[in-house]
């Protein structure tokens, strides 16, 4: 007995053959987002953790200018990819309606080359991500939540 594949059926076997294709990238790009902006229960949140933090997580070589580091659960992140944590802010951006601990370690200057020197400033903000397929790939900014 031959069989004969429909065009349809070849099509739907190629895409699955590149879905995982395409979940790898997105998992990597949201791990990604996590090594750089994610700690979820910093000790000190001071210069020496600036400091700390920025050269274990590869942020030191050449030396980044800013970088804010998120603190909490990553289930309330990623809810700002949805409508339960997060309202639409533009393109592919998303702003959390809740604030969040943050620490952001700004270089105090000097040579780009390690080793670096952070300030670190700790505050509760609203946040602003990039969101792809329901994950949080890209921090674009913060800022001190309008009172009530």
């Amino acid at each position: 007995m031959v069989m004969v594949l429909s065009p349809l059926f070849l099509v739907f076997m190629l895409g699955l053959d590149l879905l995982p294709l395409a979940l790898a990238q997105d998992d990597y790009r949201y791990r990604h987002f996590l090594t750089q902006h994610y700690d979820a229960k910093p000790k000190g949140r001071d210069d020496k953790y600036c400091d700390y933090i920025m050269q274990n997580r590869g942020l030191t070589s050449p030396c980044k200018d800013t970088n804010t580091f998120i603190h909490g659960k990553k289930n309330d992140i990623k809810a700002i990819c949805e409508d339960r944590n997060g309202e639409p802010y533009g393109g592919n951006l998303r702003i959390s309606k809740s604030a969040f601990q943050v620490t952001t370690c700004k270089h105090r200057g000097g040579s780009s080359r390690p080793p670096c020197r952070y300030r670190a400033t700790k505050a509760y903000r609203v946040i602003v991500i990039g969101c792809e397929n329901g994950l949080p790939v890209h921090f674009d900014e913060s800022f001190i939540p309008p009172s009530q």
